[in-house]
């Protein structure tokens, strides 16, 4: 049985992900699904980049506004979300910077035991977690840093629920064949810094400043997790602990900056080619060669 094809577009922030995506979609007649762990929170729309409403009138868009900024959105609910595009035969095409949600997609996760509360709290008090996972799972052990809390807990718990070691679970996964086909690019620019810093100054025109104190006001707290990225900190550092505004949005380009870099070495587990200029016509032409050229627009 043939695998479903995608059009992947990835790359780090401000590097025209989603002017060429959209290009895409309108001339192949696609869904656009954001593959961005932010734009999936309602009421993030200025400082995740989100389309805005004319960009989302022209092409269908899954991924964008999906969850609360309180609520839990992981991998497996992007997947979910790729299967429905998939379901409605249309061509997909992923546009999006976070690369665990496109590996997820891809290739699917390892199938691991849901989490038991009483053993998780159990485990999380544990004094050197490290060395306790070193112990029935050296393998993972060694892939991990002893501060990763979250990822130590979850190689013990799953040992615990199943006997198994998830460096195994893990390994015998990788061995399975991808669930999609993957036609991709990454779409990167030698001026994406000066194209971080003068997006910062777009956002905070546009309203950033306001978005962050509407999301206060409604009663998401700063320690929520969408609040603790890039420019949401730094704003709810300016909002509620008195920091200078100009000092806010400078560590905001300093931070996406940084963001963006970590975001290239992202690039060789997804294995895509890279393209730096000319973005448009270069996902056109990998569209052309995922789908059918007939029903493309010239």
């Amino acid at each position: 049985m043939s695998r479903p094809r995608v059009v992947v577009l990835a790359g780090p922030t401000a590097a025209g992900k989603s002017a060429a995506g959209l290009a895409v979609c309108e001339a192949i007649g696609g869904i656009l699904l954001s593959a961005d762990a932010m734009q999936v929170y309602r009421g993030m729309d200025i400082g995740t980049a989100s389309p805005d409403s004319e960009e989302r009138a022209r092409v269908p868009h899954l991924g964008i506004d999906v969850a609360d900024p309180t609520d839990r959105f992981s991998a497996a609910d992007f997947i979910a979300l790729g299967d429905e595009a998939l379901a409605t035969g249309r061509p997909v095409v992923v546009v999006g910077g976070t690369a665990l949600y496109i590996r997820a997609l891809v290739r699917g996760l390892a199938p691991t035991p849901d989490v038991q509360p009483e053993i998780r709290a159990r485990i999380e008090a544990i004094d050197d977690l490290h060395a306790a996972l070193r112990a029935v799972d050296p393998v993972l052990a060694a892939r991990l840093h002893a501060n990763d809390r979250k990822r130590l807990v979850r190689g013990l718990e799953v040992f615990e629920q199943t006997g198994r070691r998830l460096s195994e679970l893990q390994a015998e996964h990788e061995a399975t064949a991808d669930r999609v086909e993957v036609f991709g690019l990454w779409l990167d620019r030698a001026d994406l810094d000066a194209r971080i810093d003068a997006r910062v100054g777009q956002m905070v025109e546009a309203g950033y400043l306001d978005e962050v104190r509407a999301l206060l006001d409604a009663g998401v707290p700063r320690s929520a997790r969408p609040m603790q990225t890039l420019g949401y900190r730094h704003l709810c550092d300016h909002l509620l602990d008195g920091l200078d505004l100009d000092e806010a949005l400078r560590r905001t380009r300093r931070d996406t900056r940084r963001f963006a870099r970590k975001q290239r070495t992202w690039r060789r587990h997804l294995a895509l080619p890279e393209v730096r200029c000319e973005h448009v016509q270069a996902a056109l032409s990998t569209a052309r060669r995922a789908f059918d050229a007939a029903t493309l627009s010239p």
